[in-house]
């Protein structure tokens, strides 16, 4: 959602910033009181800006990209005439933004969209020291990222705070590097909790500031009075580009569970596995199940060898909460299940028949079964520069599409690639390749080098089966 703004416009005074007494926060760190006096009001938030600032840094990522390959321009030639796609020449791009640092060993968080697809990636402390840094973790489905600071040196850290004991109306303060003009803090309030429906991540469950965040402020900090982390700001709400005192953060809570995975040596997040299809309550639907107002979700689906199969969930039952926390939509029930981590088990609060019960589900990631056995095509044909995988539970979970008997799936897609510029996507299915069903990677690869100057090719996406023809 970053965008550069018409105009900067001045920040207005901060008043706010007298609403509550500084000092006590200090030393009661869980108190809430009012101002009781002039000398109250007149508190100033810079301790707390001295203790944070230092471990806020600017990220800046680039990337150089080539031009195609030779096979690729005598493949369009080849298929197309001259009249074909056109292979753009190599260019830089560059992105801007802020991070955290959160260890001494110098790991950094900040936003996966910061910098995504980038290969080069610097880190700029606020005492103008510069440090280049290794990309150890991405995750595009609650925007995080972390990166890892080479040959770090006495670095400042912040102490990652509780999200889940935010109220609304607390005050915290947002440090970041807005349209790259330096560090700069501002300050608000929590204006609302556990927002969805904002469309950023696929782990939707933001905290809703009016603290100015602005382009460049991706990646950065939002601080509780007792100088802790409570949040990584990701976006704003904004018709110019510019802030209008409506921010987003990512809680917490979901970025420990992202540091815990990168901690752990994964480049991936690991995250537990339900086996069903959900899907809001509605009025209608919470009618039906007896319920004052819409609220919960609904299972829609269960696969067969799934937790939440085993655990005994049926399709109809309403989920309420997880662990006792409420849920009231999809978004709301991947980020309470996700925070329950792989271990053990968690009660699901389940609504069947009238009656409200619990029941235990087992916490465990999704299986690799059968193994991915990737696939990079790199022969001339219209799949070149994808890469197919088997299709398996952690496969679709990780890209978010139903789980099927067979087919392989396209995992990634080179962006100048010849599949990409014939609108092959990530997370299509490949049924079959010239009428032969596929049911792994390995009939794939056959297929396609059997395959000579023709191709037929069934796809599967969001549910559509189609068919593309290339070739004579």
């Amino acid at each position: 959602m970053d965008s550069p703004a018409m105009r900067i416009s001045p920040l207005r005074p901060l008043v706010v910033a007298a609403s509550l007494i500084f000092g006590l926060v200090a030393v009661q760190a869980q108190t809430r009181v009012v101002p009781e006096s002039r000398a109250q009001v007149q508190l100033s938030f810079a301790p707390i800006v001295r203790q944070t600032t230092g471990a806020v840094v600017n990220v800046y990522a680039t990337r150089s990209e080539r031009r195609q390959n030779a096979a690729m321009e005598e493949f369009f030639r080849r298929y197309f005439g001259d009249g074909g796609p056109s292979v753009p020449p190599g260019r830089s791009q560059s992105s801007l933004g802020s991070g955290v640092i959160i260890d001494p060993s110098g790991l950094v968080i900040t936003n996966n969209h910061v910098i995504e697809n980038m290969n080069d990636v610097k880190v700029a402390l606020a005492d103008r020291r510069e440090f280049e840094a290794d990309i150890v973790l991405r995750d595009s489905r609650t925007d995080l990222a972390v990166l890892r600071i080479k040959n770090p040196s006495n670095l400042e850290t912040i102490e990652l705070g509780d999200s889940e004991a935010l109220q609304v109306g607390d005050l915290v303060l947002a440090i970041g590097n807005p349209f790259g003009v330096g560090q700069t803090v501002t300050q608000g309030i929590v204006s609302a909790l556990a927002r969805t429906q904002v469309g950023i991540s696929d782990y939707q469950f933001f905290i809703q500031t009016d603290a100015a965040i602005n382009p460049g402020n991706s990646g950065g900090a939002l601080i509780d009075m007792s100088g802790r982390l409570v949040g990584i700001n990701t976006a704003i709400y904004s018709r110019s580009g510019g802030n209008v005192g409506i921010g987003f953060a990512i809680p917490s809570s979901m970025v420990r569970v992202v540091l815990n995975s990168a901690k752990g040596g994964s480049r991936n997040v690991v995250r537990p596995w339900l086996g069903a299809r959900l899907q809001p309550v509605d009025g209608e639907i919470a009618t039906t199940l007896g319920l004052e107002r819409p609220t919960g979700v609904l299972v829609t689906s269960i696969y067969d060898k799934g937790p939440a199969s085993e655990a005994g969930l049926k399709r109809g039952d309403a989920i309420l909460a997880v662990d006792g926390q409420p849920v009231d939509s999809p978004d709301a029930f991947g980020y309470r299940f996700t925070l329950k981590g792989t271990q053990g088990q968690t009660p699901l609060t389940v609504l069947r028949g009238g009656k409200r019960t619990d029941i235990m589900v087992k916490l465990m990631p999704p299986p690799e079964i059968p193994p991915r056995e990737p696939v990079r095509i790199r022969s001339r044909s219209p799949l070149a520069g994808a890469t197919l995988v088997n299709m398996s539970p952690a496969v679709a979970e990780e890209l978010q599409i139903d789980i099927s008997d067979d087919g392989v799936i396209v995992a990634d897609v080179e962006e100048r690639g010849v599949a990409a510029s014939l609108g092959f996507q990530k997370g299509d299915q490949i049924v079959a390749i010239n009428g032969e069903r596929l049911a792994s990677t390995r009939d794939a690869q056959r297929e396609i080098d059997r395959a000579g100057g023709y191709w037929e090719i069934t796809i599967s996406r969001g549910g559509r089966v189609f068919t593309t023809v290339v070739g004579r």
